[in-house]
């Protein structure tokens, strides 16, 4: 009974159009409040609203915390040095010659791009406005162009650097390097899958995808030569990861200080672009840790009501089927996805879920890559997936169209999910391979 006035404050809120964070502070007040004058449990009445501020500002001391904001400055450095458009370049190069032209390149330089860059609007906002301008000027439709773009966009956050991994990796206390090799497998499947989507589009005519003649072995070796700088990021990275010679923050600070003297070396980072890149990044992780902060209160409140224990009951009372579990996770998921922020939905989900995912014999990072790509899904679909509204201000199309032009690829995404869900193998391959362990 308790754990519903909770969800009804919060969802209530939401439901009024209070921003998330703002409702998640009220929401734990408020309960806080209503135990104190009426709940049973003494707990709430000694702590009083005191113990919101006692948890926000622990909460964000966690020096795994700090890869965040470089990782996300390195990705806006990088995009403020013109590598983009030479990442964008190469890749027209390697594959504009397939059925489906600048649609491959559009999922190919996201691949590439989500080495710099941790965050899928970033990938959507900086990369995904040279897609689209180029897509629309060869003659695809602008809302297909659009809707590529906000597909191949969630790819970001999934291969390393990851914002949301290191989110999860605080949350649950697993390995970020060991989440961050998780990842790679699961990217490149969906950019893959991706690629066989608008390869079958092209070939049976039902968009319109006009091809570039292939490029000679001059333009693929001068193209990689001017995009080489900025492929040695994700290499560095990768590597960083692969050989253990530095941790996931190390290595955010090494690609931020690479990014810092391409430019320089380059000259096409201006004293301008500098503090552009710096203003961005600190509104983007000024949120981002403010929701952190928030969400601290609330979780604390879910584990003295022992939600986690009373879902765990519940859903072993439907099943004890892992399958059938992870598919109940899954769907719930998704189902929050359509209406909540997704670092709100993971701040509230990982202490809630996880221990019913250990009780069932499932990783914790495999459960992690799960979760984060079940909760991309909700940032590309209605009716308040935020890459959609990014989207449509760029390409300057309708909501219905975009949506509409969406839906061929949510089929692929979701299947991506399922097979990450009951194959381990994607997910821990990598990792395994790397600790020397069977994978």
């Amino acid at each position: 009974m308790e754990a519903l006035i909770l969800l009804t404050l919060l969802f209530g809120l939401i439901f009024l159009r209070m921003p998330v964070p703002f409702a998640m502070l009220a929401a734990s007040a408020g309960f806080i409040l209503i135990e104190t004058w009426f709940g049973s449990n003494p707990l709430f009445a000694i702590a009083g609203l005191k113990v919101i501020a006692q948890r926000m500002t622990p909460s964000l001391e966690s020096f795994p915390l700090l890869a965040i904001p470089l990782f996300v400055l390195a990705g806006n450095l990088m995009n403020a040095t013109g590598i983009s458009d030479r990442i964008f370049t190469f890749a027209k190069a390697l594959v504009a010659h397939i059925h489906g032209g600048l649609a491959h390149v559009n999922i190919l330089a996201s691949i590439v791009f989500s080495g710099m860059s941790g965050v899928a609007t970033a990938d959507a906002a900086g990369l995904g406005a040279i897609e689209i301008k180029a897509m629309t000027k060869a003659g695809f439709d602008r809302a297909f162009s659009a809707a590529v773009t906000a597909a191949s966009s969630i790819i970001g956050p999934v291969i390393p650097p990851s914002v949301i991994m290191v989110i999860y990796a605080v949350l649950s206390g697993e390995s970020i390097a060991k989440l961050f090799l998780a990842g790679i497998l699961p990217g490149l499947l969906l950019g893959f899958i991706l690629m066989l989507v608008i390869y079958g589009l092209a070939v049976t005519g039902r968009v319109h995808s006009p091809r570039s003649p292939r490029a000679s072995f001059r333009e693929v070796t001068c193209s990689a030569w001017r995009a080489l700088p900025g492929l040695m990021a994700p290499v560095l990275l990768v590597a960083g990861l692969l050989t253990g010679v530095a941790t996931p923050t190390e290595l955010g600070a090494i690609v931020t200080v690479y990014a810092i003297l391409l430019g320089l070396a380059s000259r096409e980072l201006s004293w301008m672009g500098f503090v552009t890149a710096l203003r961005t990044t600190v509104y983007t992780i000024g949120a981002l840790v403010f929701i952190l902060a928030c969400a601290a209160p609330i979780s604390w409140i879910i584990s003295v009501l022992n939600v986690p224990e009373m879902l765990q009951t519940g859903l072993l009372a439907i099943s004890d089927n892992p399958v059938v579990l992870l598919l109940l996770i899954n769907l719930m998921l998704l189902a929050a996805g359509l209406f909540l922020e997704t670092t709100a939905i993971l701040l509230i989900a990982v202490p809630t879920l996880l221990p019913l995912v250990r009780t069932i014999g499932m990783d914790p990072t495999q459960f992690g890559v799960m979760m984060i790509f079940n909760l991309l899904i909700g940032s590309i679909t209605p009716p308040f997936g935020v890459i959609l509204f990014i989207m449509m201000d760029i390409a300057k199309v309708s909501y219905g169209a975009l949506v509409r032009a969406m839906l061929p690829f949510y089929v692929p995404i979701v299947i991506t999910l399922i097979l990450i869900t009951l194959v381990p193998t994607i997910t821990l391959f990598v990792p395994n391979l790397v600790a020397g362990g069977a994978p």
